[in-house]
């Protein structure tokens, strides 16, 4: 049986880990279809041919994108344990799981662009920005926000970290949807947060 102080040990290694893995993903899935699809293009144009690789790729990477952000979440919750905060737990797992969900949407709706004809519907381009910029950034935001508060809380996070995700938080939620680029703030952060776990995990294991 496991000691449960190693088990608390892991745990920020898990979450350090987990977050390094979805910040890179996303990242990199973003950057494809931002270059592939860009926003300002028409809704019925088709993608170029020696640019469907990236959308195909960048498809491919969503979903490991998601199941690492799940990780992520639960190696949080973990590591907070027993004195968390209802309020605060409430809202950081709906939120994320909301994100989650509407990444996958966005995704799907961007893969209408991959159709034998090249030419997307129409409908597909404009539905994945307006759910990833609208929706999913939204949730981002809200998921930083109540991070944020928890780990100040918990006094986990430094206050610089602290004042840098309310700042995020805010640009997520303001900017989301009418400046493009805006989304890679958010695994920006999540990298930032993790390296500083992985960080104070190595100073506690020494």
């Amino acid at each position: 049986m496991d000691d449960p102080t190693s088990t608390r040990l892991r745990t920020p290694r898990a979450a350090g880990t987990a977050g390094v893995m979805f910040a890179v993903l996303v990242a990199a899935a973003i950057v494809l279809m931002r270059t592939a699809i860009p926003s300002g293009s028409p809704a019925d144009a088709a993608v170029p041919s020696d640019r469907r690789w990236a959308v195909r790729l960048a498809l491919e990477i969503v979903p490991f994108a998601g199941i690492f952000f799940l990780w992520f979440m639960g190696a949080l919750r973990e590591h907070s344990g027993a004195v968390e905060d209802r309020f605060f737990a409430t809202v950081f797992l709906g939120s994320g799981f909301i994100f989650v969900a509407t990444l996958f949407v966005s995704a799907a709706a961007a893969g209408t662009v991959l159709s034998e004809s090249g030419s997307p519907s129409g409908f597909g381009r404009p539905f994945a920005y307006t759910v990833l910029s609208t929706y999913a950034l939204r949730m981002a935001a809200v998921f930083v926000f109540s991070t944020s508060a928890i780990g100040r809380r918990l006094r986990v996070f430094p206050r610089p970290l602290a004042v840098l995700g309310f700042a995020t938080g805010l640009a997520l939620l303001v900017l989301g949807s009418g400046v493009p680029w805006v989304e890679i703030v958010f695994p920006v952060w999540v990298l930032v947060v993790s390296l500083h776990i992985l960080r104070a995990g190595l100073h506690r294991t020494s």
